[in-house]
């Protein structure tokens, strides 16, 4: 029998900078994520507000429900969550419900984010902020940078 190999937070965080990186580059909110069993990432995500015209499609959204269709299961338990943003009060419900076991987010949200809190009393998630901040701060900040230079022209 062959154990699977720990993924490291800063792995988990590299393959989740991969996913903003695909956000950023199709003028989304650069966004990413992935999530972990048993030492193998079997779902990503990265932000599809925009292009799915739809509130609820952020990366840990579009990440938890193809977890849930890989593993057959909406109970996600024992599963490690690496982001690039921490999440916001809907991402963190999700995942309570899901019974992700940790959450490893990189760039705090100032706006949205959870911090430290779970929003549920049953079910506790591990939170672990600041993991590559820098580098996942950077590609939101560029982001954001670009698209108010775009529309710098535009009236109303």
């Amino acid at each position: 029998m062959t154990i699977a190999k720990e993924i490291t937070d800063m792995e988990g965080m590299r393959e989740a900078l991969i996913e903003a990186k695909r956000a950023f580059d199709m003028h989304e909110v650069p966004v990413g994520a992935v999530l972990v069993n048993q030492g193998k990432i079997i779902a990503r995500g990265y932000n599809q507000v925009e292009s799915k015209k739809d509130a609820t499609a952020h990366a840990e959204m579009v990440c938890l429900k193809e977890a849930a269709k890989y593993l057959d299961a909406w109970r996600l338990s024992g599963c490690v969550l690496y982001t690039t943003l921490e999440p916001c009060f809907m991402c963190a419900g999700a995942l309570a419900l899901a019974r992700v076991k940790r959450v490893v987010w990189g760039a705090p949200d100032h706006r949205y984010g959870i911090g430290e809190l779970s929003p549920s009393s049953i079910h506790k998630v591990e939170y672990a902020g600041g993991v590559l901040e820098e580098e996942s701060a950077k590609l939101l900040k560029t982001f954001f940078q670009l698209r108010r230079k775009e529309n710098a022209g535009r009236c109303c």
